[in-house]
């Protein structure tokens, strides 16, 4: 498997952690040069390992921020 190269540009927050000290996180990455997204996964200590995740372009972001918003009614 080649190696895949990361860039935090931009870290928002932890959603959770886990027992074992993972932390689900929001951030925007930019994935092997390419441009920059929203990345949601979770992170081992110090970002040495990654967990499976979901990225989102920022037009993906804003339509999951208002279907949010309507789920919880807001």
């Amino acid at each position: 498997m080649a190696d895949i190269k990361y860039e935090i540009k931009e870290s928002y927050g932890e959603l959770s952690t886990s027992p074992k000290g993972w932390t689900k996180e929001l951030n925007l990455i930019s994935w092997n040069g390419a441009a920059a997204k929203f990345d949601i996964r979770e992170w081992g200590p110090n970002h040495e390992k990654m967990g499976k995740g979901v990225t989102l372009t920022p037009e993906e972001a804003e339509a999951l921020y208002e279907l949010l918003g309507e789920a919880l009614g807001k």
